[in-house]
C-alpha cells in the first residue's frame, strides 16, 4: 500500500471507520492520519449508534460484514438520525451489494482490496459533494420546481425533499442545464471528479433512488433517461 507521508494535507475532517478486520483499521487509520483526518476506529461493534452520536463524525468509512449486525443495518439506522456521507467497504463487490447498501443510504462503495490513492480520492470527492453547497446561496428553479442551492432541499407544491450529497448534486447538474441532455461522464466528472474512481452502476443506482424519492412527493419522470446519451429533466417541467 503506498505511503502517502509525503503528500501530507491537514483537512480536520472527523471520519469514523466501522471496520472489525484489525489489519486493515490499522493501515487505514495510519494512512488517514497522514492525511490530517482524525480517525475513530469503533472497537464496540453491538453499539455503533452510541458511538457515532458521540464522536458526531464527518463521514463514515462501513465494513459490510460485522459483528452482530451488518452494515447494512447500520447504514439504515445513521439515515434515521443524519445524513452524514457514508462509503461502505466490502470484499463483496458485486452489483447487489452495490445496490442494497446505496438503498440503505450508503453514498459510495469501495470494493476490497482496494489502493490507498482509491480511498483517498473517494472520501476527498464524497466530502466535497456532501459539503461545498453550504457556501452556495441561491434557488435553481426549473418549471414550478425549486432547488435550494443553501440547504440542498427540494421543493414542489406543497412538498419538499431533503437531499443527499448525491443527490443534491445529479440534481443541480440537471437543473442548471434542463434544455440539454446531460451525460453520464458529465454527471460521473461532477460528482467524482473522474471516473476513473466509480463504478458506472453507482450512477445508475443513485439515479433510481433518487427518482424514487421524487415520486414519492409526486415528481414522476422527473428525470428522463436519454437513450445513449446521459439524462434531462422532463420537458413538461422545464415551460
Amino acid at each position: 500500500m503506498q505511503d502517502f507521508q509525503e503528500d501530507e494535507k491537514k483537512n480536520h475532517d472527523r471520519i469514523m471507520l466501522v471496520e472489525d478486520d484489525t489489519t486493515i483499521t490499522r493501515v487505514l487509520k495510519r494512512q488517514l492520519e497522514r492525511w490530517g483526518y482524525e480517525v475513530f476506529d469503533t472497537v464496540d461493534f453491538e453499539h455503533v449508534m452510541e458511538a457515532f452520536a458521540g464522536w458526531k463524525p464527518d463521514l463514515v468509512l462501513m465494513d459490510l460484514t460485522l459483528p452482530f449486525f451488518n452494515g447494512y443495518y447500520w447504514c439504515s439506522e445513521i439515515r434515521k438520525v443524519s445524513d452524514v456521507p457514508i462509503i461502505v467497504i466490502s470484499s463483496a463487490g458485486d452489483d447487489m451489494n452495490l445496490v442494497m447498501a446505496i438503498n440503505m443510504g450508503a453514498d459510495d462503495f469501495l470494493a476490497k482490496p482496494f489502493g490507498m490513492e482509491v480511498v483517498v480520492a473517494k472520501i476527498q470527492a464524497v466530502l466535497r459533494r456532501s459539503y461545498a453547497f453550504v457556501s452556495e446561496k441561491a434557488l435553481c428553479c426549473v418549471g414550478n420546481v425549486t432547488l435550494d442551492l443553501t440547504e440542498a432541499v427540494l421543493h414542489y407544491k406543497e412538498k419538499e425533499l431533503k437531499l443527499s450529497g448525491n443527490e443534491f448534486g445529479i440534481l443541480k447538474i440537471l437543473m442548471k442545464n434542463p434544455k440539454r441532455p446531460v451525460s453520464r461522464e458529465e454527471l460521473m466528472r461532477s460528482l467524482w471528479e473522474s471516473e476513473h474512481f466509480i463504478d458506472d452502476n453507482t450512477l445508475t443506482v443513485n439515479v433510481t433512488r433518487l427518482r424514487k424519492k421524487l415520486e414519492e412527493i409526486g415528481l414522476c419522470e422527473f428525470i428522463k433517461t436519454r437513450k445513449g446519451i446521459g439524462y434531462q429533466i422532463r420537458e413538461e417541467q422545464v415551460r
